[in-house]
């Protein structure tokens, strides 16, 4: 290997000094008590309120939750593409050591693609109808590296191959509605992957697809997250899906964390009654026969959250403590927290009836 081949490109490195971003900061990504508020004529929608985190290189991450519970709003803040009249009255994420939040749009632009990128949820709304594939996945190598259109089309050719498109060089001149749901997927997987990002954001990548093509987009991002060490944030619903590929959990439910765990922790032995609650509502092969036990009620309107514990309302172990006293995250061990008064309760409660 020569130095040439080990040393920074000059875009990479031009960047790093505008922006500021340390390789050698503690955490690749860190999110600090993060809010997100949308003011609407019923009053101020609290869609994330005080979420933390953080994301190391080669980590994938879940956020875990119900729909409405702040897992899509709060990638998009971290991600600085909140519409308005939404805001973020309050938090910071730092990317590297150097706080997102602070940095002017046109160095956000910069940013965005190249060190963070983003899958989004619907594939066919994501891209553009009008344009081919290969015209949208070159477009980040025009507009961000300079590429001129012949070179740009080579390299978004070879991202389609390597995202396994098949006949990827004949079909970069087809539009989306030519493209299967999974194959959409794929192109949007290899639009985010284009530029080598050090983080990425996967927002329900799997929603509408059969089993099997989830299976395969889920193994996809896997094999490339190996080949590249990137840190992911995997945002789903599907208990399934994250018990394959993700190292860590954190179970969002009214813009916050209820726990945060080892992904085999989390699913042997739930510390908080909302995670208890989605385990219990999913078909198991080793429970067979036994009835779902779904969790009663509705999620919390998020202009009008609970008082004390935002998940009361619905919660089988709750007491007069949990209406009046918002729980923080508890230290159940080492690598999780719970944010629930009875935690060692529901521990109990869990390994009882899952024994």
């Amino acid at each position: 290997m020569t130095a040439d081949d080990t040393s920074t490109p000059d875009w990479e490195q031009s960047l790093d000094e505008e922006v500021g971003l340390d390789p050698g900061a503690e955490h690749l990504l860190d999110v600090r008590d993060l809010h997100v508020e949308f003011p609407t004529d019923y009053g101020v929608v609290n869609a994330v309120n005080g979420l933390s985190y953080t994301l190391d290189r080669g980590e994938t991450l879940a956020i875990l939750g119900e729909s409405g519970s702040g897992k899509s709003v709060s990638a998009l803040a971290v991600m600085g593409i909140i519409d308005k009249p939404g805001r973020i009255p309050k938090g910071e994420v730092y990317l590297q050591g150097v706080d997102l939040l602070q940095l002017p749009e046109r160095q956000l632009r910069d940013i965005r693609g190249e060190r963070i990128a983003m899958i989004f949820q619907d594939a066919l709304t994501a891209l553009n109808p009008v344009y081919s594939v290969g015209w949208q996945i070159a477009e980040m190598y025009r507009k961000h590296r300079g590429t001129d259109k012949k070179e740009a089309f080579a390299k978004a050719a070879e991202l389609m191959d390597r995202v396994r498109i098949p006949s990827a060089k004949r079909r970069i001149d087809e539009y989306p509605h030519q493209f299967s749901g999974g194959m959409r997927q794929r192109v949007m997987i290899a639009m985010a992957l284009a530029l080598d990002p050090d983080v990425l954001i996967a927002d329900e990548p799997t929603t509408a697809l059969d089993v099997t093509v989830q299976a395969q987009v889920m193994r996809l991002l896997s094999d490339l997250q190996d080949e590249t060490g990137m840190g992911m944030i995997l945002i789903t619903h599907d208990l399934g899906v994250v018990a394959e590929v993700c190292d860590n959990v954190n179970v969002m439910y009214a813009g916050r964390v209820m726990e945060r765990a080892k992904i085999h922790d989390l699913y042997a032995e739930p510390a908080h009654p909302y995670t208890l609650g989605l385990m219990r509502s999913i078909p198991r092969a080793d429970q067979k026969g036994r009835p779902l036990d779904p969790i009663r009620g509705q999620p919390p309107n998020l202009a009008a959250i609970p008082s004390g514990c935002e998940f009361h309302p619905r919660c089988n172990f709750a007491e007069d403590k949990c209406t009046v006293e918002e729980p923080p995250l508890y230290r159940v061990d080492e690598h999780r927290r719970s944010a629930c008064h009875f935690w060692e309760e529901v521990l109990r409660v869990g390994q009882r009836q899952d024994h």
